[in-house]
């Protein structure tokens, strides 16, 4: 039987403490990432957010506009209450499918893989919406499959580029070399561009 993962589901689980895709720090593709971006104040979205340790580590970086979006209103009151000055109206309590602003970066971290394999297709083309011409869209996609009913929700390369390719220019697609040792051999790192027309 198929779990509905909507906000009860995820809220449950932050309320119990059930958050084994929670690695407790911010994912070190992204941190070096980021550390590479000098243009501080691009408009930054990280969608399925959680605890938002990759907001938190941008925002100590210097980047000015960066966005939390999560389903479940539990971690994102813990990052307000950890982050006051926090501009409100860049958090956002929503599914990720209603969201409607535009961005220059979006970071991927563990929310592809929380989404229903079906929502996969939906996904890119929401993605391909959200960002701005030239937008990027990184981060990091699970390399393997799990032989338990998600979520997590794995995959194959060649599964996954059936929803990108010809909606982006894939920049980066390969296996990644900087995982937290927990992750390694097991995750792609990816960045993907929006084409500038």
């Amino acid at each position: 039987m198929m779990v509905l993962l909507d906000e009860n589901f995820w809220s449950e689980r932050y309320k119990l403490g059930l958050t084994g895709w929670d690695i407790g720090c911010p994912s070190i593709p992204l941190v070096q990432y980021l550390d590479q971006i000098e243009n501080k104040s691009i408009r930054v979205l990280i969608p399925g957010a959680g605890n938002a340790y990759e907001a938190d580590y941008a925002l100590r970086a210097g980047f000015t506009n960066v966005n939390v979006l999560d389903v479940s209103a539990e971690p994102l009151e813990r990052f307000r209450l950890k982050h006051p000055d926090f501009p409100k109206d860049n958090l956002h309590h929503q599914d990720f499918f209603n969201h409607s602003f535009t961005y220059d970066l979006i970071l991927e971290q563990t929310f592809f893989c929380a989404l229903a394999p079906g929502l996969r297709e939906k996904y890119s083309q929401k993605m391909l919406e959200l960002l701005n011409p030239g937008g990027k869209l990184v981060g990091v996609l699970f390399n393997r499959t799990f032989d338990f009913q998600g979520p997590p929700f794995g995959g194959k390369k060649e599964e996954y580029l059936t929803y990108f390719t010809g909606k982006f220019e894939v920049e980066t697609f390969e296996p990644c070399y900087n995982s937290i040792p927990q992750r390694s051999g097991s995750e792609f790192f990816i960045k993907l561009k929006k084409s500038e027309a």
